[in-house]
């Protein structure tokens, strides 16, 4: 039996035998919602396991435990979404929730389809459930361990909190139109927090990855990886001065960096954004948004990764969709709610963090792809600047791409030399207007190490970043404390 099909088979282990249904019951559900005029229909079930496990003294002070199963029911007419959910997966509570969503279409609907069709999607990951690749005990230890590699790293380490986390989700997906897709989808993440200090000064910094994989990734070679990140960025900053302020050349790392462009960039290509006019984006496709040499992805076919999906929850196979060309704006994120209403293809990008949740066109792994420069040339063009190594949190105004992001790891340069850490540097600008500024394109773009998960409307769901180094020139302007 191929790997999708044993995703059916988990699927209606989970999702459908245990309520005595199958796809006759499923249909006469349809058919409740299709009395009225409805454009979309679809049911989406969702069975889901996941734990978290905290580390802080040299003590397991937290664990957690969740076992969460539940149906979402959705109809569209026209613009209009009508939405129940039920953790009842019961054909009395399918019924009553496609009752209740039906209302927004008028009397006299079609048939339900005739045929049901099965969609194999994808093959990015293995069907693993991680909370069971380790006993308590192992799990422990490998927190146990991580902060022993921490310790040995630097004397001045005086704090290690670190954390486990995985999750175990299935998801069954049926659509009016007789489409059936499901997934078997594992998570995992290992984050790791340290303090630092020296002559009364502490400072900290963190690390920390994951995928769609088990807890085995977590090796001995990946936990020294993980720990010296975390200690070298703590120390790093136990020598910083404080940053300088205005406007200046900047220098964007590769791999993490590259949540300024899902945040300030990546949420204004998002179908639903443009489709109501509220994008800086909206209306430009075919049009210059960027400089030349500057191409965006989102890519949710990238195996094992955070962001990652066989299919997207909406049964469509995940995919590489190319949003901006050598510049020029070639098109949008899509569900398939906005797709029809803009003409346009949907894209695989119709997210819910669950069944309780609506779908939105959302981020999978959102990337600049490489140019052309070495990493090393484009530091040493900076007569002055900024060069932003990590970053920590931020915020975006999607109307405009006005954005605001604190690094967590910079440095200050000076005629192509690094001259000293900074501490306390905030990068303000537009994302808009970033993507013009871009004149070096380095050529070692890297992906995150599996640690994002991205909000939206109140909804999260798990994403990857990636970007090249990059040289802006101006429009960015570093918030800092140092005269």
């Amino acid at each position: 039996m191929s790997a999708s099909l044993d995703h059916f088979a988990v699927a209606e282990q989970h999702l459908l035998t245990p309520f005595s249904l199958d796809d006759q019951a499923i249909n006469s559900v349809f058919a409740r919602i299709l009395t009225h005029e409805i454009d979309y229909a679809d049911l989406y079930f969702q069975y889901s396991r996941s734990e978290a496990w905290s580390l802080d003294e040299g003590i397991v002070k937290s664990g957690s435990f969740n076992i969460d199963q539940g149906v979402g029911v959705r109809a569209i007419s026209g613009e209009k979404t009508a939405f129940a959910y039920s953790d009842d997966i019961s054909l009395a509570a399918l019924n009553d929730a496609a009752h209740a969503t039906r209302a927004i279409g008028r009397q006299g609907g079609q048939g339900i389809a005739s045929q049901v069709s099965k969609n194999n999607g994808l093959q990015l990951y293995t069907p693993v459930d991680p909370l069971a690749s380790l006993d308590e005990a192992a799990k422990v230890a490998l927190l146990e361990k991580v902060e022993q590699i921490a310790r040995s790293l630097n004397p001045r380490v005086v704090q290690v909190m670190a954390s486990l986390a995985s999750e175990y989700e299935v998801i069954y997906i049926a659509r009016h139109d007789g489409h059936r897709a499901a997934d078997v989808r594992p998570l995992c993440r290992l984050s790791i927090n340290v303090i630092v200090e020296a002559n009364g000064q502490r400072e900290q910094g963190s690390a920390g990855g994951g995928g769609r994989f088990d807890y085995a990734y977590f090796t001995e070679t990946v936990l020294l990886d993980y720990a010296k990140r975390a200690v070298d960025q703590a120390v790093l900053n136990l020598d910083a001065r404080p940053a300088p302020a205005g406007e200046m050349t900047v220098v964007l790392g590769s791999g993490w960096p590259g949540i300024l462009l899902h945040e300030a960039i990546g949420h204004g290509l998002e179908g639903d954004f443009n489709r109501k006019g509220s994008s800086a984006f909206a209306g430009k496709i075919g049009q210059r948004v960027a400089a030349k040499g500057v191409t965006v992805v989102d890519d949710g076919t990238i195996a094992d990764r955070r962001g990652s999906l066989n299919i997207d929850d909406e049964g469509n196979p995940t995919q590489r969709t190319v949003l901006i060309e050598d510049g020029i704006l070639r098109g949008y994120l899509q569900d398939s709610l906005n797709a029809r209403l803009m003409g346009m293809p949907t894209t695989g990008n119709g997210r819910r963090e669950s069944y309780a949740h609506i779908t939105m066109p959302r981020m999978t792994n959102t990337l600049m792809e490489n140019g052309d420069k070495d990493p090393a040339e484009i530091i040493a063009s900076i007569e002055r600047g900024l060069y932003a190594v990590n970053f920590g949190g931020g915020q975006v105004d999607i109307t405009n791409g006005k954005f605001v992001f604190s690094a967590s790891e910079a440095w200050y340069v000076e005629n192509g030399k690094l001259l000293y850490p900074v501490k306390g540097a905030t990068l303000i600008g537009s994302g808009p207007d970033v993507l013009k500024r871009v004149s070096m394109i380095g050529n070692d773009m890297s992906l995150d190490s599996g640690v994002g998960t991205c909000g939206k409307d109140g909804q999260s769901v798990p994403v990857g970043v990636g970007q090249p180094t990059l040289r802006i020139d101006g429009g960015l302007t570093v918030g800092g404390t140092a005269g």
